[in-house]
């Protein structure tokens, strides 16, 4: 996923965290919805830490947990009691704690009184406000001092912060407060059975500039509850016969709404981040791929990653950030000082695959009913995407795209498996860099036919023959070197020396979805990928059992990742391998139930004859925008939907397992219009069809399979 995560692991959040997310916020807090400031806890805005603590007491007694309950990703109810001070076990005061996140937080705190007797409560927020980058946090190495001055105001309490001419502040205001340079304070009697409440807000300036967002009144809808309904609005409505499904499906609808954020730039452009904590921002391959897997749910989210990622394309050649003319970043960062970033700047340019991925996603997005005039404006992106595929991409000219950092502050491994020990040899050695790997290639080859079908559909025959015949080359060169006829299997990479990395790994699955492999060897790749030693129960692993670097409870080395297994599924898919898929698809629906329906970034490798349950991943990030989406492209893969407007025409051919139910789906996105599908095993009906489109009950032709077509005309405008 995230470079950082990968090669500097997060630290411990504490037992019981709860994460809020909302946009490019979020709230990291204990099970009592304390935030403490030793752990990375925290609550951020735009990768600033604006609450470094937030501890309340009652009569001097942190809060003993009992319960909390996310409501919605930006939303939690916490519970807990005041522990007595005459050591009796139960206590008859009661703490509800209703928290939301916006460009801020905003927090109800409610002390109910289950005793017949009046309480006398002393109640205490301590506050504090370090304004920490979230890279600091997150690796414990805060290194910058601000000077911190604290004004106070009624019932608010100011923190302004200064460092090298940055200024940052908050202003906490509670109601009925008395405020103190520390904490906020109330001192109260509640009645015998009674209550008592108040409602505390948090909001961030930034430069001097106060944040547009207002906490709503009592009753009225909060800024956060108002994009939900405008969200929920242009979304599909889904009805599943199994209510396990459906709560995961309306689960990834949830994840997915409150991960999208908004260009700075460009309010209009809505993109998808990549995921929480850590990852409140846009990332050139999850955010693609998520863009990609979304798409029968919403592809204007597609079209907005596309167009803020053109905008940022590389340039220049600077090896501190690794931009190059033509590439796609890596990550952008929205608030992050210089020197915190890797690279040292707000945006990096480390990755190999998000480039060719841009052109593949573009490609989707064509199919989808957009205007040309969308499509044509970011084909010259597109095409600068793929001279630096042959510009700086082959770096020594073999054929292959690959990696390898030019500086020693980058990503020592620059795929989606970019862990410092993410690619190795089936004995365990680490392969060494520049890396070519698979998976990459089969981005390229992808990035080549959808831009010869772009080609294709704009009338330029010629553009797309030549493409066609790229993409045949690099196929046939692929299949001739990474092959390895005696294990059965393709090598995960070739490295500095060509030497084909010799592991059994999960990444050629991807191979499969982009029709890269040869016919004749997808049987034994599949039969290598669903072999015990790969496929958990749960998922495939990233590496086989039997492998030197093999570890369950690894970040890249034997855990199982959704939305690999999500890609994977697709491919066997495209390859005929119908019962495969299926059985992939409902382990990973099975997973979700055990974490209340949300699939987390990854999860341990353990097999599920060894452990009933999922085994989590210590820092998995949950929602994460791939895993989010992965069961929407479970379903909808296993739907076999798909649309190719500009031929005219809607694909559906469901291969459904029994276990799903029936699928009831309106509101469905279709050009302009709106469709209604319903599915069930291998029958489905549409209605609501656009005029000029038709239903098309077979599997959509695969891109590939259109520009073979060397006959092939010009669709009709």
């Amino acid at each position: 996923m995230a470079g950082w995560n990968a090669d500097t692991a997060a630290g411990p959040l504490g037992t019981g965290t709860v994460t809020l997310v909302e946009g490019s916020s979020f709230c990291i807090s204990s099970a009592n919805g304390d935030i403490h400031s030793e752990l990375p806890h925290g609550v951020f805005h735009l990768d600033t830490r604006i609450l470094s603590r937030w501890e309340l007491t009652i009569n001097g007694q942190m809060i003993e947990p009992l319960a909390a309950e996310t409501r919605e990703p930006y939303r939690a109810l916490f519970a807990g009691r005041v522990p007595r001070s005459d050591g009796y076990a139960d206590s008859p005061l009661l703490v509800e704690r209703l928290r939301e996140v916006g460009a801020g937080i905003l927090e109800e705190i409610t002390i109910r009184n289950y005793s017949s007797q009046a309480a006398e409560c002393s109640i205490t927020l301590t506050v504090e406000a370090d304004f920490a980058d979230l890279f600091e946090v997150k690796e414990a190495r805060i290194t910058r001092e601000w000077k911190e001055t604290r004004r106070l105001e009624n019932d608010s309490l100011e923190i302004r912060g200064q460092w090298e001419g940055v200024r940052k502040s908050v202003t906490i205001r509670a109601e009925g407060a008395g405020v103190g340079a520390k904490a906020l304070g109330f001192r109260t009697s509640i009645p015998p059975y009674g209550k008592w409440s108040t409602r505390v807000s948090v909001v961030p300036a930034l430069d001097g500039q106060s944040i547009p967002f207002a906490h709503p009144g009592r009753g009225d809808m909060s800024p956060s509850d108002r994009r939900r309904a405008e969200w929920v609005a242009k979304i599909p409505v889904l009805q599943v016969g199994n209510r396990s499904i459906e709560r995961t499906l309306r689960r990834s609808y949830e994840d997915l709404g409150a991960l999208r954020i908004q260009d700075p730039d460009h309010p209009d452009r809505v993109v998808v981040a990549a995921g929480a904590p850590w990852f409140m921002t846009l990332f050139g391959r999850d955010s693609l791929w998520a863009s990609e897997m979304a798409l029968p749910v919403d592809p204007s989210l597609a079209l907005g990653t596309l167009r803020t990622l053109a905008d940022r394309q590389g340039s220049v050649v600077n090896t501190a950030t690794e931009e190059e003319p033509g590439k796609i970043l890596h990550e952008v960062r929205l608030d992050v000082s210089s020197g915190q970033a890797l690279g040292g700047k707000s945006a990096y340019y480390g990755s190999v695959d998000a480039t060719p991925l841009f052109v593949v996603v573009l490609g989707s997005v064509s199919r989808w009913g957009f205007g040309k005039d969308t499509i044509s404006a970011l084909l010259p992106n597109a095409d600068r995407a793929l001279q630096w595929i042959s510009d700086y991409g082959d770096r020594d000219g073999d054929g292959f795209v690959e990696y390898g950092r030019p500086n020693e502050h980058g990503l020592i491994n620059q795929g989606w498996k970019d862990s410092w020990d993410g690619i190795n040899f089936a004995d365990g050695t680490i392969a060494e860099p520049p890396l070519a790997l698979c998976e990459v290639q089969a981005y390229v080859h992808g990035a080549y036919v959808a831009r010869a079908w772009m080609a294709y559909d704009d009338g330029d025959h010629a553009l797309a023959s030549e493409l066609r015949e790229r993409a045949d080359r690099l196929k046939q060169k692929f299949n001739d070197e990474f092959w390895l006829p005696d294990k059965g299997y393709y090598a995960v990479a070739l490295d500095r020396d060509k030497r084909p990395v010799d592991a059994c790994a999960s990444n050629m699955g991807h191979c499969l979805w982009f029709g890269l492999i040869d016919d004749d060897k997808a049987p034994s790749v599949v039969e290598h990928l669903m072999s015990p030693e790969m496929f958990s129960g749960w998922g495939v692993r990233t590496l086989a059992s039997t492998m030197g670097a093999y570890n369950p409870a690894s970040y890249h080395n034997g855990s199982v990742w959704p939305h690999d297994n999500a890609l994977i599924m697709s491919g066997l898919l495209r390859y005929g391998f119908v019962e495969e898929a299926q059985r992939i698809g409902t382990a990973l629906l099975e997973a979700a139930e055990y974490s209340g329906g949300r699939l987390p970034e990854l999860f341990c490798g353990f097999d599920r004859q060894q452990f009933r349950e999922p085994v989590p991943y210590p820092t998995a990030c949950s929602p994460q925008a791939w895993a989010a989406t992965t069961p929407i492209h479970v379903v909808t893969s296993l739907m076999r939907y798909d649309t190719h407007i500009s031929l005219g025409g809607i694909w559906l051919d469901p291969v459904l397992p029994r276990s799903f139910g029936d699928l009831h789906i309106s509101n469905a996105p279709m050009g302009e219009a709106r469709i209604t599908i319903d599915a069930s095993g291998t029958e489905s009906t549409v209605h609501g069809i656009p005029e000029g489109l038709t239903v098309h009950h077979g599997q959509r032709p695969w891109m590939s399979e259109l520009v073979e077509r060397a006959d092939l005309q010009k669709p009709p405008e």
